[in-house]
């Protein structure tokens, strides 16, 4: 097994952090509530991309988060005004400026599921106090570049993009740091996505030992996207 950063979990060849530090200071308090799944089998997640990129933020991982202490505090804290970021008919837009209103004084605290969609609904389902919470989404629509990871639709996107667009929303509507540069998420998931691609042709290639189970199905080299 190669060695990984203690930080972002990623093997040190292709350790990330170099593209986030210092952490951005969006002046918002972001929580992953990251599924047991994802934080055993997905350990170089864009989740723990994003929470090395964002200055406040925490992961919290489980299931059922209903009694989870941290979470509890965080949400009876009332310098943070809580948002869960997920999709509903009752979702303020990042932009609305009621959204805005309601947040008036208070940091905003916002919940994102970091894991697949499957994964996100049962988090819900062990949870669903978690859907009393204000809810956020996004004004814009937007598609994911991550090209390696097939999404069950071209709108979901990954946990690092959700954050980046989000803050960009929120920048305009003054309810995030409008002088904070969120370009280093993208620049950092963008480089997770050369680097994947890179290792698959050097797999395909026989420059690189194949590790996963998976790796067979991989016999096509891929273009690699500039940054």
């Amino acid at each position: 097994m190669s060695e990984r950063c203690f930080y972002c979990f990623r093997p040190k060849e292709f350790c990330l952090c170099k593209y986030v530090t210092p952490a951005i200071d969006t002046g918002i308090k972001f929580i992953f509530l990251m599924h047991p799944k994802e934080a055993k089998h997905q350990r170089t997640g864009t989740g723990r991309i994003s929470h090395v990129a964002l200055k406040d933020s925490e992961i919290l991982v489980g299931l059922d988060f209903s009694k989870d202490a941290r979470l509890n505090e965080l949400l009876q804290d009332k310098q943070y005004y809580p948002v869960l970021l997920y999709p509903g008919d009752e979702a303020l837009k990042a932009s609305d400026e009621t959204l805005a209103e309601k947040a008036k004084g208070k940091t905003l605290l916002v919940i994102i599921i970091d894991a697949t969609w499957f994964c996100s609904r049962k988090i819900i389902e062990h949870t669903p106090s978690l859907l009393l919470l204000p809810r956020v989404t996004f004004a814009g629509s937007y598609e994911s570049i991550f090209t390696f990871k097939k999404e069950p639709r071209p709108e979901y996107i990954s946990t690092i993009e959700s954050c980046y667009y989000l803050s960009k929303e929120l920048q305009e509507g003054s309810l995030a740091n409008k002088k904070a540069d969120l370009e280093p998420l993208m620049n950092a998931f963008k480089r997770m996505i050369q680097d994947q691609l890179q290792a698959e042709n050097d797999r395909i290639a026989g420059l690189r030992p194949s590790n996963h189970a998976y790796d067979w199905k991989y016999k096509k080299t891929k273009d690699i996207p500039k940054l």
